[in-house]
């Protein structure tokens, strides 16, 4: 039972800890998201490369490499824009907002591509069960959009959440039992 208790305790400290952490640093949730998001796309690129080495659309190379450049340049810039300790670097902030509208724009580009591809009148690409993966590319590129769109909803509404997460109470309680005045710290015995 005694450690029942210290397990469901320790679990309640390593989540005040997490709390504390948040309010500290709540640029945490959006670096999360575009940490996330970049996951997403590298783990999913296979699809990508595929569906371009199989297209060969005019510039569905330099689209996928775009995404992926901007994607890891946008950590180096959310770094910067959020320092440790002090104001938000408005620069730099600017230059993530538009870094990660590249990242869109090149997977907006990249979805055209394909469809323009699979719909065109003469020699359409034709989606079957060995060419898939063309699907699964143009799927996964309107997820990668979502995500990339929460994590600039989230950066955008940082200054709002951050006084939300301020106002969780996540001091300890300290017992007392009333005994304050029974001490003697004048050092006269």
């Amino acid at each position: 039972m005694a450690a029942v208790k210290k397990r469901n305790g320790g679990l309640k400290e390593v989540w005040r800890k997490f709390l504390v952490a948040l309010k500290r640093r709540p640029q945490l949730i959006p670096m999360a998201v575009l940490v996330g998001a970049f996951l997403f796309y590298s783990l999913n690129l296979m699809y990508i490369s595929d569906t371009t080495a199989r297209i060969q659309g005019p510039g569905m190379g330099l689209a996928g490499f775009a995404t992926m450049l901007f994607s890891m340049l946008s950590f180096m810039c959310f770094l910067n824009a959020f320092p440790y300790r002090k104001k938000p670097n408005i620069p730099m902030l600017a230059l993530l907002f538009v870094m990660l509208g590249v990242v869109i724009c090149s997977d907006v580009y990249y979805i055209n591509a394909v469809l323009t591809a699979v719909n065109r009148a003469e020699n359409p690409i034709v989606v079957t069960e060995n060419t898939i993966y063309i699907m699964y590319a143009e799927w996964y590129l309107r997820i990668h959009i979502g995500i990339l769109a929460a994590a600039i909803a989230l950066t955008a509404l940082l200054p709002v959440y951050s006084k939300w997460l301020r106002k969780i109470k996540t001091s300890i309680d300290v017992g007392d039992n009333g005994d304050l005045e029974a001490i003697d710290i004048s050092g006269e015995a």
